[in-house]
């Protein structure tokens, strides 16, 4: 491999296995979560809102995989990219909805931006971030702000979201199972938003076998 380094070793790639573990094991975590799940009840299943859930670059895909497994575990949410937003995609926020901002840096033009632009649609309405910088604009300003602890990421270069990515995919995990516990979300409920595919067929059995 004549001007390459070499490939990583089995010994260096279990290196990087550890040290992703140990920033998921390192997540803070506390009664923000609680609040955090009571605010996404009040207005989802209460007041009959969405979750609506946005994010720049790879927390953007990040939130919308939260949205997709939010919706399809009871929770209707959807993903709004900010970008778009600001040329009318916007109009997709109404009364009751709620916010799930993502951002490492808490800097995300965009994401502030989104903010000004979704509270001038719907004054008052609430958003909790998940963002790796506790101090910046996007944590100051939001209702309820899910720290990452701001890991570092095992990229060679410490700047391509890695570690990041895989504790914001999993704090996501943590509010969607809460969720679905505190609504007591089941096998049936499910099944009805899953027809098609192994998930569909094996929730059905679950409720046949109930």
């Amino acid at each position: 491999m004549s001007g390459k380094n070499a490939i990583l070793s089995t010994d260096a790639l279990h290196d990087i296995l550890r040290r992703e573990a140990d920033a998921v094991r390192a997540i803070p975590v506390g009664e923000e979560y609680t609040r955090a799940v009571e605010l996404i009840i009040r207005h989802v299943h209460d007041r009959r809102g969405r979750l609506i859930t946005s994010g720049m670059g790879k927390a953007g895909q990040i939130a919308e995989n939260i949205a997709t497994t939010f919706s399809s575990t009871g929770t209707p949410a959807f993903f709004l990219h900010p970008a778009e937003a600001q040329h009318g995609d916007l109009g997709i926020i109404r009364e009751n909805d709620l916010l799930l901002l993502i951002s490492n840096s808490g800097k995300t033009r965009e994401i502030l931006e989104l903010i000004d632009l979704a509270k001038g649609l719907v004054p008052g309405i609430p958003f909790i971030c998940i963002t790796g910088d506790d101090k910046s604009e996007l944590a100051r300003r939001a209702d309820i702000t899910l720290y990452t602890g701001h890991p570092d990421e095992v990229c060679p270069l410490g700047m391509t979201p890695t570690t990041s990515t895989t504790v914001m995919t999993v704090m996501g995990d943590l509010l969607v199972v809460s969720t679905m516990t505190a609504i007591g979300f089941t096998h049936k409920d499910y099944a009805k938003r899953h027809h098609g595919g192994y998930l569909g067929e094996a929730s059905r059995s679950r409720c046949e076998g109930q």
